[in-house]
Order: C-alpha cells, then structure tokens, then sequence
C-alpha cells in the first residue's frame, strides 16, 4: 500500500505527462514522442493502481502487460493506413466497454455488501449520491460509445452500408430511446439497490448509440470518430467518480475535452453545426440524371503521356490527396514522381483539406509515412491563394473537398463547406476510377470543367504510369 501523499504525487506526474503527450501530438514532428510521453504516463497510472490496491503479484502484472503489448504490436504491425481509421474507431468503443463493465462491476458489489450487511443485522451500505449518479453516466456514455462505434467500424470497414440510414420518424424514435435511457438513469440514482436498472440502461443506450449513428453519412466519418473519442473520454472521467481515482478522472476530463475541440474544429472545417452532422444525413441521394446533363459531351479524358508533357513544362504543381489515395495505396508513387519533378526544379506542395480521408489528419500520416516533408504539406487556408499561380493540379481521390458546389448557399448537402479552390488553377489533372459522386452523393461540376482534364484509372497504376511517362518525356 501506498500513502496518500505518495499515490497523489504519482498521480499528478502520470497527469502531467498526459497533457504534455497532448501537446506533443499537435504536431506530426513531435507526435511520437509525444505518443510514447502519454504510454509512460499511462504506465506510472496503471502501475501505482495495482501497488495501491494491494496487487503485488510481479508475474500477473507482466503477463497483463506483456498480453496487452502483443496485441498492440500486431495491430499495429498488421493493420494498413487505410483501415486506421475504423481501428481507432474500435478503440473508441472498446473504451465505452470498459467504463460500463467496471461501472456495473463496482456498482453490483456495493449493493452485495449492502445486501450482506442487512442480512447480518448490521446498518445498509448505501452508495452515495456521486457513486450512483456517476454509475449511470459511465452506464449510458460508456454504451452509447460501444454501439455507436461499432456502427461506425462497420460502415468506415464496408459491413454496413455508408449511406445514411433515414426512415419516417426517424427523430421521434431517437426522442423515445433517449427518454427511456434518461429514465433509466434516474431511476438508479432514485433506487439504486435495484442492479437490473443497470442492464436496462445499458441496453436502451446501446440501441441509442446505433440510432445515432446509423443516419450518418461516410462523409461525415471523420466528425463521428473524433465525436466517439471525446465520448470515451467522458464515460471515462464518470468512471473514475465512481472509483474515486483522480488520474482516471483526470484522463477521461483530458480525452474528453480534446475530442470536443477536435469535433468543433472539424465542423467549422466543414461550415457545418454539430447538429447538421447528426441529423443532416449527408449522401442520402446520388443525383445520377443531374449527372448526367452535367457531364454529356464536357469530360475531357487524359493520358499519362498527356499529362507527362504538361508537368515538364510546369513550375509549380499541387498534389490534392483525398480517401481514394489511401485505398489505391498510391502514395508511394506520388512521392516519386514529386521527387523527379523536384529534380527538375518544380515547385511541389500538397494541399492537405481537414476532412480529407476517413479520419483527421490521415492525408498527413499517409504522407509522412513516404518521408514527404512536412514543410510541403499546406492547410486549406494556406493553399488557396496559391492556386490561381499553379501551373498544374492533381487531384488524387478526392472528391467533395474539390468540389465546387459547395459555394452554393443551399439546395445540397456540401453547400457552404469550404473547399480546396484547385478549379483556379491553370489546369486539373483529375486522377478517379470513374465520375462516380462523393461521399456527399452528388455530382461534382470540377469534372466537366474546361480546364479539367480525367485520368481514369486505379489511383496506384495511374500514378505509377505517370512517373515513367514522366521520366521518358
């Protein structure tokens, strides 16, 4: 056991070296090590824990830590760029788990030993106001994250449909749901030595969290995933009310917090309110007729010989990564062909939208995975006034991000989102499979732009294509 001073003070370094973890990771120079800071605060956490609570057996210690280090290791080992963002997702959930189960777990032992203490003739063990009150936040946040990213795995890993999820009465069901649970959690706090409350509760916020989840649009995956995190974090810091442990609560406050801030980043990147991510449905319809009216007769194809000859002859090119680069796997290819019109003295820098991909900042990883410097990566705001002085545009997977319909004041669902201006440039070279819409299920007048030209293809084959043409040119 451990005195109270002595737990405290390593508990505040633990904390300390949280928020310096955080503060590493606003930034792709410092993220690892402000990555590996967080694992030895969360270490000196863990560890202090067990010595306070009286567990000394070295060898249960090493093999719960030695379990936990494998599995992290072949996750990630063996999990692909393109697949982080639903893994995250799952840590997100897995996180909302465990606040319900070790919740529940100190909840039903309390009332066991109230339970014995009154059948012995001795004074009830009640758990008090903040036990029972915390109980049944961990109860409903911790559930509504688990199923809620669940949901979210499964459309950002293609087992449940990405289209938003619309039905009649959609809201009214949700009301319903979250008034049960609301209830639910009441009651606990009201009457808490009945412990089936808690599996009610548990269960009417599960469906809660797939209902929440299910109507969102892969579009707006990145605010959910960021969203989740910061719910963990809360049923986290409930958590740690009921166990009364300060670094816990600390932690949850931590990750709760930032997972706000991050979700608030995203929406304002997206001109858009929490509420309109929630509730708005984005890519519930693909306009194929629009489409069609659109495109006839304007799509202008290219070739990589084509484009080739228009790189030779440029000074500055901007390279525009979206999703569709991460799952071709092409951007081994564009730090390629960046490095060969480098040695030609071009001016190269990348375009980096804050909702670009599946999750944020996952243009930048995939980039910084080549060894592209993070001087060339330019936010949206930085690039912009940029593109009327590029001589030639790629834009690699992306869509929505490009897409000019967004400077509509309504009528879609991108309408008012900012956007990567890239249709200023003198010329786009748009690399896609095909004139297949966005996430946003619309059609994207960039396409049939005279200064657009289409390079249809695997993103992979037609980059590779255009460094050899590039360096045979």
């Amino acid at each position: 056991m451990m005195t109270e001073a002595q737990l405290n003070l390593a508990y505040l370094a633990a904390a300390a070296l949280f928020i310096l973890g955080l503060k590493g990771l606003t930034h792709p120079r410092s993220a690892v090590r402000g990555n590996t800071i967080g694992a030895l605060g969360m270490l000196i956490a863990v560890a202090v824990t067990l010595v306070d609570q009286g567990v000394m057996r070295i060898e249960l210690i090493a093999l719960g830590l030695g379990v936990g280090a494998a599995i992290g290791a072949v996750l990630a080992l063996r999990i692909r760029m393109t697949a982080m963002p639903q893994l995250v997702g799952l840590f997100n959930g897995f996180g909302g788990a465990a606040s319900v189960l070790v919740a529940g777990a100190v909840f039903f032992t309390a009332m066991q030993v109230a339970a014995r203490a009154a059948g012995a003739g001795g004074g009830v063990i009640a758990v008090t106001p903040q036990e029972s009150i915390a109980t049944a936040a961990s109860g409903l946040i911790g559930a509504v994250t688990f199923f809620g990213s669940l949901v979210a795995f499964g459309k950002l890993q293609g087992l449940v449909s990405e289209k938003p999820l619309r039905y009649p009465g959609e809201q009214a069901v949700k009301v319903v749901v979250l008034g049960a649970s609301l209830a639910a959690a009441v009651m606990i706090v009201q009457t808490p030595a009945d412990t089936g409350l808690y599996w009610v509760l548990a269960a009417a916020a599960g469906v809660l969290g797939v209902l929440l989840v299910m109507p969102i649009g892969g579009a707006d995956m990145p605010i959910v995933i960021a969203l989740l995190n910061s719910y963990s974090g809360l049923a986290a810091a409930a958590t740690g009310f009921v166990l009364s442990n300060t670094v816990l609560i600390v932690a949850g406050s931590l990750v709760g917090a930032s997972g706000i801030i991050l979700t608030q980043i995203m929406c304002k990147a997206m001109n858009r309110s929490l509420a309109n991510v929630l509730f708005g449905g984005v890519g519930a319809v693909v306009e194929s007729a629009e489409q069609d009216d659109l495109y006839a007769g304007k799509v202008k194809q290219t070739s990589g010989e084509e484009v080739a000859m228009l790189l030779k002859t440029a000074r500055r090119v901007v390279f525009v990564p979206g999703y569709g680069m991460a799952v071709a796997r092409a951007q081994t290819a564009v730090r390629m062909l960046t490095e060969a019109l480098e040695h030609d003295g071009v001016d190269v820098q990348f375009g980096i939208h804050p909702v670009a991909g599946r999750m944020p900042g996952h243009m930048n990883v995939l980039l910084a995975e080549e060894r592209i410097s993070y001087d060339k990566l330019r936010e949206m705001d930085q690039i912009n006034p940029a593109f009327p002085q590029t001589d030639v545009v790629i834009v690699l997977g992306a869509n929505d991000v490009v897409n000019p319909r967004a400077r509509e004041n309504s009528g879609n669902p991108i309408a008012g989102m900012p956007i990567l201006n890239v249709d200023q440039a003198r010329t786009v070279v748009v690399i896609k499979r095909s004139l297949s819409p966005g996430f946003a299920g619309i059609s994207n007048p960039l396409f049939a732009a005279d200064n657009t030209l289409m390079f249809f293809g695997d993103g992979k084959q037609a980059m590779e294509g255009l460094v050899a043409a590039y360096r045979e040119a």
